[in-house]
């Protein structure tokens, strides 16, 4: 049984409670969050311990491993803390706010045995997890392009963008990821920002972007983002090679259709939000987790490949607003 505290009480430290609470092979201690409220409210929910600070988790030895979801500008001395109290740990993404800082965080983590898993749950949805396996076992033949379309219900509110990183850093960093999960190190990005939602002209970000990576071997991938889709939560993947083509389509609550004079094949929307959207791959992410800390597995994603997408995510900002692209 690993023992686990969590850091954050917000959107996503609740979905990680969630997932901790339905995995036999784990416990959740405590939880830590500076709001009173957000963190008792839960932590009796998952009958966890409610403590102010991230401190009070590292130092507890009754907890094994941490899931730091904290604001990403703590991620990293998060990090650090919990490799330092000999604390497994698992990070949302992104690993920092700023590449220097991730690289800074590569080299202090010299000397130590780190085991560390960066938050990119994609990798761990069933239905990419199967294409990514095709693939692997050659059932397309080489992978020769990737088109990945991410695109939110409804933009967040204006304080999160924010504080977010922006688009690249906090929405299509998970694109990113996965291109590199298909392709391996890209060489080459190419990215087109667009600012046509009118209600956040004033935010100093992209409300939808284009960009095209491209690795080595000449391989592309090809990522299309929008903050807003009024059918829903967007999330598709195509891979193509010389011998086929492998789709994964939205998911929606039913696959019922219905025909009357109206219309024809009509479906309901797409799952609303990621929430529900990647609930699997949450909980998928937590086993290999697990699987790692028992030593079955590597912990992957790891660190560096945090900052391989960091990186891609400064040189798509550098392109966008320079129009030029930017090799790596």
């Amino acid at each position: 049984m690993i023992r686990f505290g969590i850091i954050g009480a917000g959107r996503i430290g609740i979905v990680h409670a969630r997932s901790v609470e339905k995995n036999l092979g784990a416990q959740l201690v405590a939880i830590s969050d500076p709001v009173k409220e957000a963190r008792e409210k839960l932590a009796e929910q998952y009958g966890a311990t409610p403590v102010e600070t991230a401190e009070e988790i590292f130092g507890n030895p009754e907890i094994d491993a941490v899931i730091v979801c904290s604001p990403t500008p703590l991620h990293v001395p998060h990090i650090l803390e919990g490799v330092k109290a000999g604390k497994y740990v698992m990070c949302e993404k992104p690993v920092a706010m700023k590449l220097e800082a991730a690289k800074q965080l590569q080299a202090d983590l010299e000397g130590f045995d780190p085991k560390i898993m960066i938050g990119f749950n994609r990798r761990f949805d069933p239905s990419f997890a199967k294409i990514h396996q095709l693939v692997e076992d050659g059932e397309i033949g080489p992978i020769e392009q990737l088109t990945v379309i991410s695109r939110d219900p409804a933009a967040p509110p204006k304080e999160y963008i924010a504080v977010s990183g922006g688009i690249f850093k906090d929405m299509t960093i998970h694109d990113f990821d996965m291109a590199r999960f298909f392709l391996g190190d890209i060489t080459e990005v190419s990215a087109s920002g667009q600012n046509l939602d009118p209600e956040l002209a004033d935010t100093g970000d992209f409300d939808a972007a284009v960009i095209v990576l491209k690795n080595a071997e000449g391989k592309i991938a090809t990522i299309v983002n929008s903050r807003h889709c009024a059918p829903g939560y967007d999330q598709r993947l195509e891979a193509f090679g010389p011998e086929g083509t492998l789709f994964a389509e939205n998911i929606r609550p039913t696959t019922v259709r219905v025909s009357k004079r109206t219309h024809s094949d009509a479906l309901d929307p797409y799952l609303d939000f990621f929430l529900e959207r990647y609930e699997a791959a949450y909980s998928n992410e937590l086993d290999a987790f697990i699987d790692a800390i028992d030593g079955k597995r590597p912990f992957t994603p790891s660190v560096d490949d945090g900052v391989k997408a960091l990186e891609i995510a400064e040189a798509a900002s550098e392109s966008a607003r320079s129009g030029k692209v930017v090799e790596l």
